[in-house]
């Protein structure tokens, strides 16, 4: 099974790594999930010149920043579409500023991948889109680690499962 950790990076104080760091141990340890990080995987698919350059080229040339930008679209959404097999989002203020969360989660959606959102917002403030995209939603992280608990948690692997280990 793989996890892909969904939420707030651009515009996250701590680039969104800390409760993904928290979380990841429970996924690994508990659940022997995998676990794609993208907040930790900070290379991708781009060059040496793009991971060290592109986001200054946000102010400075947009064409090169786009196409960065292109390539990391490419590679996360590609991730959820052929081998996530559920979504964890954090969302606040954070996730809500930016938009790659929201193409993530609506990605998830459309292929039938379970999408957990974990969030402290009412959810009165939380777009309408988002809330469609989650199945279940997660007033805390340990709300989520027992519902996950009781769906991976006790049941043997399934097929699918083993062929990927193998």
């Amino acid at each position: 099974m793989l996890a892909y950790l969904s939420g707030g990076i651009e515009f996250a104080g701590d680039k969104g790594k800390r409760w993904r760091r928290a979380l990841k141990p429970f996924l690994e340890e508990t659940l022997r999930h995998k676990v794609y990080d993208p907040a930790e995987d900070e290379k991708k698919n781009l060059t040496d010149e793009e991971v060290a350059n592109f986001r200054r080229w946000k102010t400075t040339d947009l064409d090169r920043f786009r196409q960065a930008v292109r390539k990391i679209i490419h590679y996360d959404l590609d991730c959820i579409q052929n081998q996530a097999d559920y979504v964890i989002c954090y969302w606040d203020q954070d996730a809500a500023r930016g938009a790659g969360t929201q193409a993530e989660l609506t990605a998830a959606y459309r292929k039938g991948i379970p999408v957990y959102l974990v969030t402290e917002l009412p959810v009165e403030e939380i777009s309408g889109w988002i809330l469609g995209c989650a199945d279940r939603l997660f007033a805390s992280f340990e709300e989520l680690k027992a519902h996950l608990l009781e769906i991976y948690g006790k049941r043997p692997p399934s097929e699918e499962e083993l062929s990927r280990k193998a």
